[in-house]
């Protein structure tokens, strides 16, 4: 099914709004002996209990995952922000996942990393 066809499938169903939020991330494929397999993607949308992704494979339906979004807000508006959340897949095709977030925390950026981007910009 195309994206756009997903995405509008997806609106009927939904318990929590979703915000276009779209922001590179990293995702780590999680298992009980550790991550098996990581890459990198794009949010496509977000609410408090999920995230819509590209990835760069098909993700397995179930799977755990541990997804690490850069944070478009900063802490005391200077200091980066990274969300990190643990969950699973719910929905997959070839070039989006949808996970539902189980648990998740804000964690500060590296400083370093954060000087890099503002420097950049």
């Amino acid at each position: 099914m195309p994206l756009e066809q997903e995405q509008a499938c997806d609106a009927d169903r939904r318990s929590t709004d979703r915000f276009p939020i779209e922001s590179e991330l990293r995702y780590k494929v999680v298992e009980d002996r550790g991550a098996r397999e990581a890459g990198v993607g794009r949010t496509l949308n977000m609410s408090s209990s999920g995230v819509l992704f590209t990835s760069e494979t098909q993700l397995p339906v179930g799977q755990r995952v541990e997804l690490s979004v850069d944070w478009p807000a900063q802490l005391n508006e200077n200091c980066g922000l990274k969300l990190v959340a643990l969950g699973r897949i719910v929905r997959s095709s070839g070039e989006a996942a949808a996970m539902r977030i189980d648990k998740y925390d804000f964690r500060t950026r590296a400083a370093a990393r954060l000087k890099t981007a503002v420097s950049a910009n």
